[in-house]
């Protein structure tokens, strides 16, 4: 599976899976009109989200494999790579929202995008619907559908992008009912994170790396860093980055009880290249200099 397929435009995607194109930027696709084909990589060039109504083999992302259920959806953003790890031949089934950045540009979804995280998300931390969800995203892509059957007016527009657009929103609420039912997993990654970030700072990773980044410590725990970030805000309350800069700020604060070292040499064991970044930041976190706070403990 090491040829990539390339689609650019919604057109090129609807002849793929002998769809119809009713509109130049936006396709909710009937994949079971598709010929029967065996595993491919796809590259896009637009927004893409998969309803796959049956198993047909295990989604490659990256590196990774997800096995697919029934009722599941996957986002993909325009530039990111993904397919089907099956070498047999296979009958696709199930529905492709397909929406093209142009279609968006200029509208409140096209300023909101950048909410939608789960499109950053991988494969392997999909969404799985219930029944009842399954409907509702249903019956946002039979809205779209309807729109697409009347053809273009001065209306079309605003329609199909607030009715995707309501799907996303939808989509962002299933999200978070799926993190409170996995919440032990949710707790799980906080509290690997934890150990994650305990295990750098007692070791010369800081001298020799730097300051530990979100997307470094979501690779150390197998997550995407969107996917990460999320579940940090959803149990903390607090973004990641936040987490981190707390983390070190405590740890700067024991390591200023030794008045053997300067604050220069502090800021070098905790990852710092220049001194007066630690210094911004512990006086934003802290309220006082890192000098200050010495004196006064």
């Amino acid at each position: 599976m090491d040829e990539i397929t390339s689609f650019e435009t919604i057109s090129e995607y609807n002849a793929f899976n002998n769809n119809e194109t009713r509109h130049p930027l936006v396709s909710v696709v009937d994949i079971s009109k598709a010929a029967p084909r065996s595993g491919k990589k796809m590259h896009f060039g637009f927004y893409i989200v998969f309803l796959k109504e049956v198993k047909c083999g295990d989604l490659v992302y990256g590196r990774a494999t997800y096995d697919y259920q029934e009722g599941t959806l996957v986002f993909m953003a325009p530039g990111q790579v993904a397919g089907i790890n099956n070498p047999e031949i296979y009958q696709p089934k199930g529905y492709v929202l397909a929406f093209h950045p142009d279609l968006i540009h200029g509208t409140s979804l096209g300023r909101r995008m950048s909410e939608f995280t789960y499109f950053g998300y991988q494969s392997s931390e999909a969404l799985h619907l219930s029944e009842k969800e399954r409907q509702i995203v249903l019956d946002c892509f039979a809205k779209i559908n309807y729109e697409l059957d009347r053809g273009v007016d001065k209306h079309s527009k605003r329609l199909i992008v607030s009715n995707i657009e309501l799907f996303l929103d939808y989509s962002v609420r299933f999200y978070e009912r799926q993190f409170i039912m996995r919440d032990h997993i949710l707790r799980g990654v906080v509290e690997r994170f934890e150990e994650l970030l305990n295990e750098y700072f007692t070791t010369d990773k800081p001298q020799t790396i730097g300051l530990p980044g979100v997307s470094w410590c979501a690779e150390q725990l197998n997550l995407s860093p969107n996917y990460f970030g999320d579940l940090i805000k959803k149990e903390t309350g607090k973004a990641a980055q936040e987490y981190i800069q707390l983390k070190l700020v405590n740890m700067a604060k024991e390591l200023l009880f030794d008045k053997s070292k300067s604050i220069s040499q502090i800021a070098a064991d905790l990852g710092f290249k220049y001194p007066q970044h630690f210094a911004r930041l512990f006086k934003k976190q802290v309220g006082q200099t890192p000098l200050e706070y010495r004196s006064i403990n």
